[in-house]
């Protein structure tokens, strides 16, 4: 089972290239970020031809998440638990379909975690940046009740964090950066730390591997980007982990998203 995770920078301006890469890449769950776009003006239909179910949250002009898969699945939860008057669309949660006959679930989850820039505001912390923690400690108890279920989960998406400096091309440049910020990889540190997998740097631990390049200053050509988008896999999935890898492709394509895709594949049995 091929998963992966795209940032499309909405979904309306990039759907050509969207469609173009789910024919090219046939990856079997797709958890997409940054739709910009409320539910009802989701492409359900051009994806649909191409085999694929939808769970949506969306909101207009901002946010916006949602899994694809080719599988049936079930809708578990369309926003993150913790706080319930947080209305920005950052989390779908479902549970895919194997893809052969006797072959167990996976539970996915599609994530926009919020940038968190700028950090400071009127010379103290800013409300973004404030935000962008207390959402990381929801995630973490989220992420440490699913474990208790010992079921296979891929917590995947744009988590707006460099876990290290060998996931920045230029750390002193990014350091006061909510995206590099001690606070930031701290909270993606405690939840990785819960027993998760990261796909990517567990079969490619060498550094400067990037998943974001800036739309500014010939950032894709002169290859200064981060690492932001990321897979975290369950122990269960984990134990299923066969490859990963940063799908390059869509970046360099005209009208790209300024991410491209992460992929991981897990054995289906």
């Amino acid at each position: 089972m091929r998963i992966a995770t795209w940032n499309v920078n909405s979904v309306k301006a990039r759907l050509p290239r969207v469609l173009e890469w789910l024919k090219e890449a046939q990856p079997d769950v797709v958890l997409l970020q940054e739709l910009k776009c409320m539910e009802d003006a989701f492409p359900l239909l051009e994806i649909g031809d191409l085999g694929y179910n939808a769970a949506v949250s969306g909101q207009k002009t901002y946010n916006g998440v949602a899994i694809l898969s080719k599988t049936p699945m079930e809708i578990d939860l369309r926003a993150l638990p913790g706080d319930p008057e947080d209305e920005q669309a950052r989390y779908v949660e479902a549970v895919v379909s194997g893809k052969k006959k006797g072959s167990r679930p996976v539970r996915v989850a599609s994530i926009y975690l919020p940038n968190g820039n700028p950090i400071e505001d009127a010379g103290g912390p800013s409300a973004k940046f404030a935000y962008k923690l207390r959402w990381l400690e929801r995630l973490i108890p989220h992420a440490r009740a699913l474990l208790k279920t010992e079921d296979a989960f891929v917590l995947g998406g744009d988590y707006n964090v460099c876990p290290t400096d060998d996931d920045v091309y230029d750390p002193a440049a990014w350091r006061n950066d909510a995206l590099c910020r001690p606070e930031s990889r701290t909270r993606f540190r405690e939840l990785v730390y819960l027993g998760l997998t990261d796909a990517i740097h567990a079969l490619h631990p060498e550094p400067h591997h990037y998943t974001y390049w800036d739309y500014q200053a010939g950032a894709w050509p002169k290859d200064q980007g981060l690492r932001i988008d990321h897979l975290l896999l369950s122990p269960q999935a984990a134990d299923r982990l066969t490859a990963s890898g940063i799908d390059k492709g869509p970046r360099g394509k005209e009208k790209a998203s300024d991410h491209t895709p992460v992929w991981c594949e897990l054995e289906d049995k």
